[in-house]
Formats: C-alpha cells, sequence, structure tokens
C-alpha cells in the first residue's frame, strides 16, 4: 500500500481520490474534473482532494507517470472545458432550469446558491467559485443564464481553472513529499475536504441573518398595519 493508501475513507469507494485514480489513471481525474465543473450530475464529486492526491501520487511515481507540468496543463484544459460546457448548458437551458422540480441529483438550492454567489462577486465569481465545492458546479451555468459577455467569461474561467488545477494539484505534489504529511494524508485530506466547505458554511450562515434581519425589519401585521385597520 503507498503512503497515500489511507486515503479519505468517507463515502463509497468510488469516491476515495486514489481509488480513481488507480482505477482509471490520468483519464478518470480529467473526466472527474470536467463532470464537477460543469455537469449538474458533477457536484458530489471530490474535486480539491483529488487534485491534491494527483500531485502527491506524481511525486511518488505511483499511478500516475507523466511529469507534474502535463498532469497541471491536462487537468487546467478539463477545467475550462467543463465551465465551457456549463456556460453553453445554462444560456440553452438556464431558465427552464431555474423552474425545475427538486430530485434526487438537483437541488434548487445549489442553484439559489450559485446564483446568490454570482450575484455578490460578478465575474470574479468564476474564480473564486473553482475553491468551493458544488458552487463551482453551478456558478459557470448560471453565467450562461445570466447572458455573461462570453470574452469575459472565457478570460476568467482560463485564470480560474489554471489557478485551481494548478494549484491545488502542486501543493499536493511538494506537501505529498513531506514525511509528515505522507504519514498524515488521510488528515490531510479530511482538513481539505473541512475548510472547502467552510465557505458554503458561511454563506449559509450569512443567509440566514439577512433572512433574520428582514423579518425584524419588516414584521407582518406591523404597527403600520393597525393603524390602517384602524382608520
Amino acid at each position: 500500500m503507498t503512503p497515500a493508501g489511507s486515503t479519505l475513507s468517507m463515502g463509497p469507494s468510488f469516491l476515495d481520490p486514489e481509488w480513481l485514480i488507480s482505477a482509471f489513471g490520468l483519464i478518470g481525474i480529467l473526466a472527474v474534473v470536467f463532470a464537477e465543473s460543469g455537469l449538474l450530475i458533477g457536484f458530489f464529486l471530490p474535486g480539491d482532494s483529488l487534485l491534491f492526491t494527483a500531485g502527491l501520487l506524481v511525486a511518488e511515481g505511483t499511478y500516475l507517470h507523466q511529469p507534474l507540468w502535463l498532469v497541471c496543463l491536462l487537468i487546467s484544459a478539463a477545467a475550462v472545458a467543463g465551465d465551457q460546457f456549463g456556460y453553453v448548458f445554462g444560456r440553452r437551458f438556464g431558465p427552464s432550469l431555474f423552474r425545475r422540480p427538486d430530485s434526487r441529483l438537483f437541488k434548487q438550492e445549489n442553484l439559489t446558491r450559485a446564483r446568490g454567489f454570482f450575484a455578490r462577486y460578478g465575474a470574479r465569481s468564476i474564480i473564486l467559485a473553482r475553491f468551493v465545492p458544488i458552487v463551482r458546479t453551478f456558478t459557470p451555468i448560471v453565467a450562461g443564464a445570466s447572458n455573461m459577455h462570453y470574452r469575459t467569461f472565457l478570460l476568467y474561467n482560463v485564470i480560474g481553472a489554471t489557478l485551481w488545477g494548478c494549484g491545488v494539484t502542486i501543493v499536493g505534489y511538494f506537501l505529498g513529499q513531506v514525511p509528515l504529511v505522507r504519514s498524515h494524508i488521510e488528515l490531510i485530506l479530511i482538513g481539505i475536504v473541512v475548510v472547502s466547505v467552510i465557505p458554503i458554511g458561511i454563506e449559509i450562515l450569512r443567509s440566514r441573518r439577512r433572512r433574520s434581519d428582514t423579518r425584524i425589519s419588516h414584521p407582518q401585521g406591523g404597527v403600520g398595519g393597525s393603524d390602517r385597520s384602524d382608520s
């Protein structure tokens, strides 16, 4: 078993980053990156931990025998292609998508969260969403549905895909060579998952606080309503 052999044990085995890489190699990594970047069904895939593990395994020479630069280049290209697909999909089906009922693999709340993220950060959201699970899947779709200027989207897409695809993989490559990290890889990957979902938790708390403040500021049946009824 490799030092990464104790990878993330949460969830089904097909979501284990090392299992995915051992079973499908670089092609599997690229497929997951593409799906998580722009396919509605890709939001649950292990993007961050997968890239970190890929960098670690490149450093080890286990399963992945391509040079680091090539792995980073192909991952970035797959991320760009995934977002491009999401943008085109949103441009074509966006309006009807916002009216689609919830299903086992589709939740309106995920789309609403991405729409709020896009509304808050504008074009920058294409870059920032790369580092926020779930949101990174739906943001390009929202951008397309919002008719974001294509050249602007493409520019921010390439920047975001490169920063995320190369950055997380390179971090995994160099940290994977540190003995302390190699001996505690499971904790490291769990930490990546926890850190990556923190922005979602913060946004949920902020949203709930805003709704609470709105209810306090505009209570139903307030004083104004009583005055009108008494007159």
